[in-house]
């Protein structure tokens, strides 16, 4: 689906730290899968990005992973995510300890 002016984007980044766990596997093949499930067809897209790097050369990435949901309104957002919010959070320490960054933001172009 092409992304346009209005809809809402859900990002949820999880910081690089040290002597932190992130199982992009599990997180691929198992988390995203209960997140579709769940919130149905209000998703209309989705994304995973694996850092790879910083600005500087050879730094390493701000962000280890980044999940990104996209819905056509905020009210959509709210009526999907709202009541599974705590079957979703409550699986993130099945492959993370890291507490994710979350933004929500309108696309404007």
């Amino acid at each position: 689906m092409i992304m346009e002016k209005g809809m809402v984007k859900l990002s949820v980044m999880y910081p690089n730290q040290d002597g932190k766990k992130f199982d992009l596997d599990y997180y691929c093949n198992q988390h995203v899968g209960l997140v579709g499930k769940l919130l149905g067809a209000a998703v209309k897209s989705a994304s995973v990005e694996k850092g790879l790097g910083g600005n500087a050369p050879d730094s390493p990435a701000v962000y280890i992973a980044i999940g990104n949901l996209y819905f056509e309104s905020m009210d959509a957002f709210h009526k999907s995510f709202g009541p599974n919010a705590d079957a979703i959070m409550g699986d993130l320490p099945n492959f993370t300890d890291i507490e994710p960054v979350v933004q929500i933001s309108e696309i404007v172009i």
